[in-house]
């Protein structure tokens, strides 16, 4: 440190008075090789080392021809499934936590067993305007989805705030991304014009400039389609930087086929059978051992001036050597098959190009903002084994049909295909939002549970906007005449738990009762609630979101309780066979409301809201007469998607966990069961129609069986249930 005598009292003047210091005394006081870095408020060297266990909540695995499961080896059981190797996983939630536990929890000896993450390619959001909305088709309305709370929370004001924001929060993934890479492996980041100029001079902190590849400038399409505002270029194309983790990494060079004006240059042939050739280059640099062998052959010549020239044949090139200019590739077209109607969706043959580049089948490549799933499509197809994640449960319902339909795609034209799971890190993940410090003793970690889980129901109570209420075991709120009952945080409200406060209940003559939890145990739906109302209680069952882990949410009223929904289904058996008919499903949300939709229609104009169960179209006319029409026709309206596992309680949910000694990792059952997606029958953009009857499924034993049936909704809500068969 060089500091005059003047300089350093300037600093303890400045500190003493709490003023900031000038920025010339940050390279004074700290030494550093760095001759540029990038600084930004809140920066930090920290980087989230947190480990959650995953928990695999359904595995899909499209039944295969009878004739092929001979083929499949020790990979697959008679059924079908996949029993050992590498599976395919689509993880939702906050990728930081998944990134963190990836990197630093078992899993992470299963990827570095599979040869480590050769290739990561990311989207991440930036447009704070249309990252995450949607429109649904619902009968033959679109029902525009607006992001969820915690999405718009999480990613839009997060982001919003500045760039400072943006960089802080991608700057700490990437430092994970890049941890987890296998040392020859590379990143491709995706961008556009609002932060491009940023991401580069990131991913120069975080990988290296020595690291830098390409700055890759993709043209979407079109002049036409490209609009100018005021005074600027029509904005054309996105960036696209690529980096590797170390100077030796896996690359793959590709060639783009020859243009037609460029064979024109390939006129002269001897009709010797090697084909075209161009005779205008000059021998160069050649040594004069290499163009000795060149006449042999006839490729050294002599020109009219007396110069050596070289014969160039055309059939012995591979094509123009891509460079990092790409013009070849244009924006998914309306009509086109892949077209998911997601907003930020990127065309397949981008992602096909990326993935030659800088992969070889077998290799595992990764997108951790994967939206409609176009990242892990093309690995599937190109034979790559993949890992997605994203925030959004949309874009993780998106993925599953998306996948489902490009396995069905491989499967028909005779292609292998891997099965895939679905995990995410539920109750753990919520013991981290409460925050409770892993490094305390159990004592300690005992007290900080009780005053967190009390700041918990405290958070809950208030997101539901009900009032504490005391002098109950099994209560802690009230709201418009119900009682309220929370369930516990890290686990799923189970039948005894119902029967506690019904039990209170019938002892202090409550009659009405919501219960609030992330899950209940599978099957209590409906029936405890016929029960209950046969001991004359009005029983609501609903979830807590998500969303109510942001107090900026609660604070603008925003935090939405849905009723579980209800499934009816019917068995059809025939010998030792069963098919699954799908009779019923009711759903009770709300969201918005008639009076609220007509206020906010400026002048004519309609608007869609949901109550009470129904989509309804609120319309206006300039006269300022209101009308609605219901849209949701039949109950049918309300499925997306719906699968059956055949043989529910087959398969424990097995997670592992480090021991408390630190050396190596337990497995424990969770007391959860995978549901395995059989069979399954979805919507499309193509297709809106769905099967309401199930394929039969041969069971090869006499007995009780238990059959679980899940169904999602447009909204991308899933709820499941179980039923018990005798055959």
């Amino acid at each position: 440190m060089s500091l005059t005598d003047n300089e350093l009292r300037d600093v303890v003047k400045l500190l003493e008075s709490g003023k900031p210091l000038p920025d010339e005394y940050r390279f004074k006081l700290f030494a550093d090789k760095r001759e540029v870095e990038l600084v930004w408020n809140g920066k930090t060297n920290e980087v989230c080392n947190i480990v959650l266990p995953f928990q695999v909540i359904e595995q899909v695995d499209e039944p295969r021809e009878e004739t092929k499961k001979s083929l499949q080896g020790d990979l697959f059981d008679m059924r079908g499934r996949q029993k050992s190797d590498w599976t395919n996983k689509l993880i939702w939630g906050d990728n930081k936590l998944i990134l963190s536990s990836l990197k630093n929890g078992p899993l992470r000896e299963e990827i570095e067993a599979n040869g480590g993450i050769k290739l990561i390619y990311i989207d991440p959001p930036f447009d704070v305007g249309a990252d995450f909305s949607m429109d649904i088709e619902v009968g033959d309305e679109q029902f525009h989805k607006q992001p969820t709370v915690l999405e718009e929370l999480a990613y839009r004001d997060t982001w919003g705030k500045g760039a400072d924001s943006f960089i802080a929060m991608i700057c700490e993934r990437l430092s994970l991304m890049r941890d987890l890479l296998a040392q020859d492996g590379s990143i491709f980041v995706h961008c556009d014009w609002r932060v491009s100029g940023y991401m580069r001079l990131i991913m120069d902190e975080v990988f290296g400039v020595n690291n830098f590849r390409n700055e890759i400038i993709w043209k979407r399409g079109t002049v036409k389609g490209a609009k100018a505002k005021g005074y600027q270029l029509a904005r054309n194309h996105d960036t696209i930087e690529y980096y590797s983790k170390s100077e030796s990494c896996m690359y793959n060079r590709l060639f783009l086929p020859f243009s037609d004006d460029y064979k024109t240059r390939f006129k002269k042939n001897d009709n010797d059978g090697k084909g075209n050739y161009r005779d205008d280059q000059p021998i160069g640099t050649r040594s004069v051992s290499s163009i000795e062998e060149m006449k042999k052959t006839g490729k050294v010549f002599l020109d009219a001036n007396g110069k050596l020239k070289i014969k160039t044949y055309l059939s012995e090139l591979d094509g123009i050597v891509m460079d990092d200019n790409w013009t070849d590739i244009s924006e998914v077209n309306v009509m086109s098959i892949e077209r998911a109607d997601y907003p930020t969706q990127k065309p397949e043959s981008l992602l096909t190009r990326i993935m030659e580049i800088a992969s070889n089948e077998g290799d595992i490549v990764a997108d951790f903002f994967c939206g409609s799933g176009t990242t892990l499509a093309v690995a599937e197809k190109l034979n790559r084994k993949w890992i997605g994640s994203d925030l959004g449960k949309f874009a993780i319902h998106t993925t599953r049909k998306r996948m489902i339909g490009t396995q069905r795609q491989l499967k028909e034209s005779g292609k292998n295909y891997r099965a895939f799971e679905i995990l995410n890190m539920g109750r753990y993940a919520r013991e981290h939002y409460v925050g409770i410090n892993p490094n305390l003793n159990d004592d300690q970690k005992q007290q900080q549970i009780a005053q967190r889980e009390q700041d918990f129901m405290d958070l809950i109570i208030k997101a539901y906007r009900a009032e504490h209420s005391e002098g109950f075991k099994t209560f802690q709120a009230r709201k418009n005449g119900r009682m309220i009952s929370v369930g516990p945080i890290n686990l799923p409200v189970t039948r005894l738990f119902v029967e506690e406060v019904l039990k209170e209940c019938i002892e202090k003559q409550i009659t009405r009762v919501d219960i609030l939890a992330f899950e209940f145990e599978m099957g209590l739906f409906p029936k405890i609630q016929e029960e209950a109302k046969d001991r004359g209680i009005d029983l609501a069952l609903k979830y807590i979101p998500r969303d109510v882990f942001d107090k900026r949410a609660i604070e603008k009223n925003q935090v939405v309780f849905n009723d579980v929904s209800y499934i009816e289904i019917k068995p059809k058996v025939k010998g030792r066979s069963v098919a699954i008919e799908l009779v019923g499903f009711s759903v009770f949300y709300n969201q918005d409301t008639i009076d609220n939709a007509a206020e906010s229609i400026k002048g004519s104009g309609t608007k869609l809201v949901v109550q009470n169960g129904q989509i309804i179209k609120v319309s206006k006319t300039a006269t300022g007469i209101i009308n609605t029409e219901i849209i949701t026709k039949k109950w049918t309206d309300w499925i997306d998607y719906w699968s059956v596992d055949f043989d529910f309680e087959s398969k424990k949910e097995i997670i592992r966990k480090k021991k408390e000694d630190g050396e190596g990792y337990e497995e424990l059952w969770t007391g959860d069961y995978i549901f395995e997606n059989e069979w399954q029958s979805f919507r499309t953009k193509k297709d809106r129609s769905l099967d309401l009857t199930s394929a039969f499924n041969e069971f090869l034993t006499k007995g009780s069986h238990k059959i679980a049936v899940k169904v999602v909704d447009i909204f991308g809500n899933d709820t499941m249930k179980v039923i018990e068969i005798n055959i």
